[in-house]
């Protein structure tokens, strides 16, 4: 059922439209790779979780819509109508638009079962390592945002802004997600990969002054 629900769900992604590079079909199937592996370690419902993953982003808009804060509970809507459409069991569709409703930062809403915990997880761990240094810049650059402040880059003598500043993502949001997930190993692949952003911005700060 896994299977033909993954062809089902690439074929419907396909003919939609991303918000931004960073949210395309490669950070899709990069959280639902991540989403499998934490749901057969945590021994969570695949059921639940893959179809969670794959259409999570199905709705998705730029960081500055003013109706950012709703896209996750829109693409829940849409998921679950695609799901009927496509004749998934209806007996997870409840917990399959939770998990989604809930993966989003920006909506702020609990996830409450063990399958949103991973989806939210995944979606978060996804923002961390080289992956998540390389999303950042896009997304900055899609905005036109600078890439860092040149009086203060790592933020030392003032307030991180990150709606003028890129590099101020990390100080924000970035380098506190690990902090947040839920389950046990969302919290060991996020603690390595926020170790090599954080030496990612040494080396940074490095090149920007290197006589310090």
């Amino acid at each position: 059922m896994i299977k033909q629900l993954e062809t089902h769900c690439r074929q419907f992604l396909q003919g939609l439209q991303t918000s931004d590079t960073a949210h395309d079909i490669d950070h899709i199937e990069r959280v639902v790779k991540l989403a499998t592996y934490l749901c057969k370690q945590e021994e969570g419902n695949l059921e639940v979780v893959v179809p969670a993953a794959w259409l999570h982003d199905c709705v998705s808009l730029p960081k500055n819509h003013p109706q950012r804060r709703q896209a996750s509970s829109l693409a829940a809507n849409k998921a679950v109508d695609f799901l009927k459409s496509i004749a998934y069991p209806t007996h997870y569709l409840s917990e399959i638009h939770h998990a989604i409703e809930a993966h989003s930062y920006s909506a702020d809403i609990k996830p409450t079962s063990l399958e949103a915990k991973i989806v939210q997880d995944a979606d978060r761990i996804d923002a961390l390592g080289a992956i998540g240094i390389s999303r950042c810049i896009q997304v900055g650059a899609s905005l036109q945002r600078t890439l860092y402040c040149d009086v203060d880059p790592m933020c030392e003598a003032r307030q991180p802004d990150d709606s003028q500043y890129t590099i101020d993502h990390f100080f924000t949001k970035l380098l506190n997600i690990a902090d947040t997930v839920h389950t046990d190993a969302a919290k060991r692949e996020a603690e390595q990969r926020s170790q090599f952003m954080k030496a990612y911005l040494a080396q940074l700060s490095h090149e920007l002054e290197p006589t310090r």
